[in-house]
Parts: structure tokens; sequence; C-alpha cells
């Protein structure tokens, strides 16, 4: 294995071992915080006034965390009616459409949602008592540029077998 494959097998493992960590601690302080809540309301009548909101915003990052962990594999909702019955080349051809189209949309989407943040940050808007909105917003371009980022580098991939193929035909 050449010295550039280890780098990049470690940097793959290190940003695995990375988005693990973000899931779980997220998860892990979204149960405390919920159960906190639950326990204070139901034995003290009292609470945090912003738990609500945070948890809100937990589930939003807990969302995209889990969609760019998951893109990571190409894990996203994927029907295989037709993977058995095409042929290799053909199915390669449709893994890039599917890989373009997946890379597309996520792009449009992280656009979008930079111009709803930057528009968030222009306005002034805070959550939780006074944490400016667009820091916790951020995750939605960021994570949906991740996976746009990967759905591209996948097809990129599958046009670089593609054409592999058709040489060694």
């Amino acid at each position: 294995m050449s010295t550039q494959t280890t780098i990049f097998s470690r940097l793959d493992a290190a940003g695995r071992m990375a988005e693990d960590a973000v899931l779980v601690v997220i998860l892990s302080g979204m149960i405390v915080l919920a159960t906190g809540q639950i326990v204070l309301r139901n034995f003290f009548d009292i609470g945090f006034i912003w738990s609500d909101e945070a948890l809100r915003m937990m589930v939003l990052w807990l969302a995209v965390a889990g969609a760019v962990a998951a893109s990571r594999n190409d894990k996203h909702i994927n029907v295989e009616v037709l993977d058995r019955f095409l042929p290799g080349r053909i199915k390669t051809l449709k893994d890039i459409l599917i890989h373009g189209f997946t890379a597309g949309i996520c792009g449009i989407v992280a656009w979008h949602s930079f111009l709803f943040v930057r528009m968030s940050h222009e306005f002034g808007d805070v959550l939780l008592g006074g944490i400016p909105a667009w820091l916790l917003q951020a995750i939605l371009p960021v994570g949906f540029g991740l996976i746009a980022y990967r759905y591209t580098l996948f097809a990129a991939r599958d046009l670089w077998r593609l054409a592999r193929s058709k040489r060694a035909t």
C-alpha cells in the first residue's frame, strides 16, 4: 500500500470517526436534555425555558449530520428494482445519472440554505435567548454542501469506471 493511500485511508477513518462522534454527542445531549426536562417538570414544577427550542435545533443537527453520515457510504434512499437486470455499463450509467442528480439537488439546497442563513444573519435573528440564529442554522448549507461534494465524487468515480471499462473492451 502506498503512503498516499495510507494517508487517505487515515483521513477517511478520521472523518468517519468525527461524523460518528457528532452523532453520538447530539443524540446523547438530546436524551439528557429531554429526560432532565421531564424530571424537572414532573417532580419539581420547573424547567428550562429554552429546552424545547434547543431540542428542535438538536433534531435539525441530528438529521443533517445523519444524512451526511449516510452519504459517506452512498446510503441514501434508493429503490434498486432494475439493478439486478441491468448489464454492468448500463448500471454504471444509471449510477452516474443518480449520483449527478443527487449532487445537483443537494447543491441547490446548499445554496438556498446558505441564502437563508445569510438572511438570518442580516436580520440579526437570535435563538436560545441570544445565540445568533445563523450559527445554529449553518448546519444546513454545510451539511448539504458536504453531501453534494460526496455525490459529485461518486459520479466522477462512476464516470472513471465507465471510461476504463470502455478502454478495456
